[in-house]
């Protein structure tokens, strides 16, 4: 949810800046485009469809997780000279170690899991079991690398309850910088080959 906010307050601020700066907008230009969709089918196959919603943590669809965000690092390594880039793996790679090092899934505690739609109080709480999207009920003693977990929470008056790890701000950013960026950086190159 907060990529997905990021990108797009980028697609806004971007042509916005654009406009200010009397520049063109061009949006990013990436490479190796095919590794967004292949990264994203695994998860397409745990998170959303019914069938893998119904997998237990233990099973092969832990897996999944990892292997997708391992195809989403190369896809952004490669294009790693593109403003905000660098800042999305920095995010990616924060999520990957800690998904990693908790079995494959994003792990919660159950004081953050109780404020989100649905969460049971902590002291009900059953840990090890499967919540929401792509995370996993963990105290966070049993956590390991627990800083980095979904342990922030987006604010109530926004009407939507998530939990986000410091990965994902990280990688939000960097999403956000890559579409905001071009005009910026478009003037920058401008005002370089003016002095040239």
């Amino acid at each position: 949810m907060i990529l997905l906010a990021a990108l797009l307050l980028g697609l806004l601020a971007g042509p916005a800046l654009a406009l200010g700066l009397r520049r063109p907008y061009r949006l990013p230009d990436p490479r190796h485009l095919c590794l967004v969709p292949a990264a994203f089918l695994p998860q397409l196959l745990v998170v959303y469809l019914p069938v893998g919603r119904e997998m237990e943590p233990v099973s092969a669809a832990a897996l999944t997780l990892p292997v997708s965000l391992v195809v989403f690092l190369i896809f952004v390594w490669l294009n790693r000279r593109i403003p905000g880039m660098p800042v999305v793996l920095v995010g990616l790679v924060l999520n990957l170690l800690v998904i990693t090092a908790n079995g494959g899934w994003m792990p919660v505690s159950p004081e953050t899991a109780s404020q989100l739609p649905g969460g049971a109080s902590p002291s009900e709480a059953t840990t090890g079991i499967r919540v929401g999207d792509k995370d996993i009920l963990l105290r966070p003693e049993d956590t390991r690398l627990e800083l980095l977990a979904d342990r922030f929470l987006l604010p109530e008056w926004l009407g939507y309850r998530a939990a986000y790890s410091l990965g994902d701000v990280f990688a939000a950013a960097g999403a956000f910088w890559l579409f905001a960026s071009p005009p910026i950086m478009s003037n920058l190159n401008g005002s370089n080959n003016a002095d040239d």
